[in-house]
């Protein structure tokens, strides 16, 4: 029998910034209390006060290197809803929507299948196990449950023979401090060794996908946006000997976005919907089924948020986007609460256990146009055992709608669009459940968490079609407008503005908040989605949903190993690099890094 004590989990995150957790479990180890904290300190919006906001994407995009363009793209829509909000005529050209839904929805499934297989499958497939796995069988799996073209028992014959290679000369890399052998693992060795084998197929096929993003950003990482619309000029006049008529082959007027380019995204989304179909939708089904039971545990809060995007009709027609906005509460999907951005008790962020100071009290809320970035670290002197949870113990804010802690990410989007009535939603959910053979109540759990992103892949990557469709046709139509030069100059703005750039990036709702006095930044602020998910508890003791998560119905076989907690908590795919910066005490740089 297990004993009461706390659990700590730090780092617990793979690649993507500090993130501690600490558990107290009781006599029979199920964990009672959680409570998340990020270790490093965030101060972007310090950073960016006083800048150019035509510039602050720049800042803004290296919040994080994971997604690669979502804060530069939220950041351009804060300048862009300041210029609508002032100037109701401002708009964004209709190829330059279509273009940023693009690239934003190529993140998605670049980012979800990242995820999966390079960050959280890991807590469910036991890469050691493989080893014991016939490869004739694993084949046979494979083939079982897809059509795709690698499956036979001498390709994973040979991904065998490369495991065997890394166990046996002690390279195993990241794979070396996995749980091996822990009996929480269920999948037999062949759906082991199939689902390692696809692990590798995954870090082929994301270098060839990110093309999309190099072709209209320039670049990737941190591809180039423009306030306005997109620096991604078309092709249109043809060089010598290259061919006739739009989006032209070549020449001395050539951009990328030419029929070269264009034919490489076209290649991208097959690339990107053929995996999806045909490897991501079936190993998700195919491992879930032997994790069932976790169904029943790690949903925690019940309460969603979503702030919607890929507009069909613009950024400010909240009715046409793909994925709808709104907010569901207590898993009731038959009413969707809307979102009133105005309202100065919408969104707040409290701190009342974050390490930052609000001048009217930490007790207060903030809207985040009135939003304070004042650091005030209280905590124990690092290293210590444990967090003062009774204090302050995080680096994270804790955001609120309405006063309610809220989760955000592709469950919650999943379950907006079957709320708002999504026929295609539904109708994957539905057999998803049917082929689990699982009640609708195992989508609010950490197996319906995961789940939901695959199947949000699916039906972004199959969106993807229908919007390079659109541009093509615009562009033989002769539409070739990406960019508004209206407003440009902020000598055009009125003295005052503020806006708020909103998204769903990957891990759920973003929102960058500006306020712009005499053409400059006067208040910039960031709320992220895993500040939404992983933030620590608010002045009311409400957790957030990390947290909740957690508290809901876990027992660890193992404290030493601790999978359980890793399985809810990367679920979620935590980006803590997104929720917090680091800076020495007196806000010098720590290295400087000199390229040749």
């Amino acid at each position: 029998m297990s004993t009461a004590q706390r659990i700590v989990v730090d780092p617990i995150t793979r690649i993507e910034g500090h993130l501690r957790i600490e558990a107290a479990t009781d006599e029979q180890g199920r964990i009672t209390e959680a409570y998340s904290a990020g270790t490093m300190v965030r101060g972007i919006e310090i950073i960016l006060r006083g800048r150019d906001p035509r510039d602050a994407w720049a800042y803004a995009q290296r919040i994080c290197g994971v997604c690669t363009l979502v804060h530069g793209l939220a950041s351009v829509r804060s300048v862009e809803d300041a210029l609508h909000r002032a100037l109701p005529n401002y708009s964004i050209p209709r190829n330059a929507e279509i273009i940023r839904n693009l690239m934003v929805a190529a993140q998605y499934v670049h980012d979800h299948v990242m995820h999966f297989y390079h960050l959280h499958a890991l807590d469910w497939v036991d890469v050691v196990s493989a080893l014991k796995a016939d490869p004739k069988a694993t084949s046979q799996l494979a083939q079982s449950i897809s059509r795709w073209p690698k499956s036979s028992p001498g390709y994973f014959e040979d991904v065998q023979k490369r495991i065997k290679t890394f166990v046996e000369e002690g390279q195993l890399g990241i794979f070396a401090n996995g749980y091996w052998g822990h009996p929480a693992y269920k999948l037999p060795p062949e759906a082991n060794l199939m689902a390692v084998a696809h692990y590798l197929e995954a870090l082929a096929w994301q270098r060839d996908v990110v093309k999309l993003h190099a072709i209209f950003g320039g670049k990737n990482p941190h591809p180039n946006f423009v306030v306005g619309g997109v620096p991604s000029a078309i092709s249109v006049q043809a060089g010598a000997g290259h061919g006739k008529g739009p989006a032209s082959r070549g020449g001395q007027d050539a951009t990328a976005v030419n029929m070269v380019g264009l034919e490489t995204v076209q290649n991208v989304i097959r690339q990107m919907r053929d995996f999806v179909d045909q490897v991501y939708l079936p190993d998700t089904l195919a491992i879930a089924s032997f994790y069932k039971d976790w169904g029943a545990r790690g949903e925690g809060l019940g309460n969603f948020l979503c702030f919607g995007d890929l507009p069909g009709k613009g950024f400010w027609d909240t009715d046409s986007y793909l994925l709808p906005r709104g907010v569901i509460l207590n898993r009731d999907l038959t009413t969707v609460h809307p979102i009133d951005l105005d309202r100065d008790d919408e969104i707040q962020e409290f701190v009342a256990h974050s390490w930052y100071k609000y001048g009217a009290g930490d007790g207060q809320g903030l809207h985040p146009w009135a939003g304070e970035t004042e650091f005030n670290f209280t905590g124990p002197k690092p290293p210590y055992e444990q967090l003062e949870v009774e204090q302050k113990y995080s680096w994270l804010k804790s955001p609120r709608w309405q006063g309610k802690a809220m989760e955000v990410g592709p469950l919650a989007r999943v379950l907006l669009m079957v709320a708002k009535g999504d026929a295609k939603a539904k109708e994957l959910v539905d057999y998803a459940l049917k082929t689990l053979d699982v009640p609708i109540d195992a989508l609010y759990s950490t197996l319906g968490r995961t789940a939901a992103r695959t199947l949000e892949s699916k039906i972004v990557a199959d969106a993807m079609q229908d919007m390079y469709d659109e541009l093509l046709a615009n562009i033989r139509a002769g539409d070739l407008r990406t960019f508004n030069e209206q407003y440009w100059e902020p000598s055009s703005w009125p003295a005052k503005m503020h806006g708020v750039g909103l998204m769903e990036a990957p891990r759920g709702g973003l929102s960058h908040w500006m306020v712009i006095e005499n053409g400059r930044i006067a208040n910039y602020q960031a709320v992220v989605p895993s500040t939404w998910n992983a933030g620590p508890r608010d002045p009311k003791g409400q957790p957030g949903a990390y947290e909740a998560a957690l508290q809901d119905r876990h027992v660890l076989a193992d404290p030493k190993q601790p999978i359980e907690v890793l399985r809810t908590i990367h679920s979620f795919d935590p980006c803590i690099a997104c929720a917090v910066h680091v800076t020495d005490p007196d806000g010098e740089e720590l290295i400087r890094v000199k390229v040749r």
